[in-house]
């Protein structure tokens, strides 16, 4: 039986083709400290049409069955939505608006932005892109139009890492599938990406992804 949810199927399948043509990078740092087990998850998928001859095989990196308690914190949140083809360039853009919100507004950050990919379908996503914060503001300052303040998500989730250039994500989403399937373990609706290094471009093998999915 089947128990991934949906969107982390949809997204396996169409992220390659997405990024494959985009190449503004960031750099995050991870969403909870949390220790995974080494072992790799076998060779990524090859992406059709790619155009990086040093693309090199990353690490997938599946965790131990254990879940952990993560906790809310407050933050920043825009809210997109993005066809496949621009998912990069919007979630990117997203980000690039909460730190220039944070700065208008002379908030600190708490952590790195991180985003929220809340449903799927054969056109796109909708996403929520969230800035935490150090701690929430006692007297809430006017935001502007587009932003508002938030938490990021809670509750017994697990991580598991990408590493290696972000266009060949797809392959740690096909062993995240596998890997909920075989566990017998029922996703939540959502499900969260957060950047630890993103390097120079989607194609740079030195970047790291972490991503956590909810489970009920």
């Amino acid at each position: 039986m089947m128990t991934a949810i949906p969107a982390l199927m949809m997204v396996q399948a169409r992220r390659a083709a997405a990024l494959a043509t985009l190449a503004l990078g960031l750099c995050f740092s991870p969403l909870a400290a949390q220790t995974a087990a080494p072992p790799a998850a076998g060779a990524p998928v090859a992406t059709p049409g790619a155009k990086s001859p040093e693309s090199k095989v990353q690490d997938t990196r599946i965790p131990d069955p254990r879940i952990n308690e993560v906790a809310a914190r407050p933050a920043l949140v825009f809210e997109g939505q993005s066809t496949w083809e621009d998912g990069y360039t919007s979630l990117a853009n997203g980000f690039q608006r909460l730190r220039a919100e944070l700065d208008r507004l002379g908030l600190k950050a708490g952590g790195n932005p991180l985003s929220v990919f809340v449903s799927t379908d054969d056109l796109g996503f909708r996403f929520q892109a969230m800035a935490p914060l150090e701690q929430a503001p006692a007297n809430p300052p006017e935001f502007g139009a587009e932003f508002k303040l938030g938490q990021t998500p809670d509750g017994r989730a697990i991580k598991f890492e990408h590493r290696g250039s972000y266009e060949e994500i797809d392959a740690t989403y096909e062993a995240i599938t596998a890997w909920l399937d075989e566990k017998g373990l029922d996703a939540r609706d959502f499900f969260v990406e957060e950047f630890a290094s993103l390097g120079t471009g989607p194609d740079d093998s030195a970047s790291a992804v972490d991503v956590y999915v909810f489970v009920k």
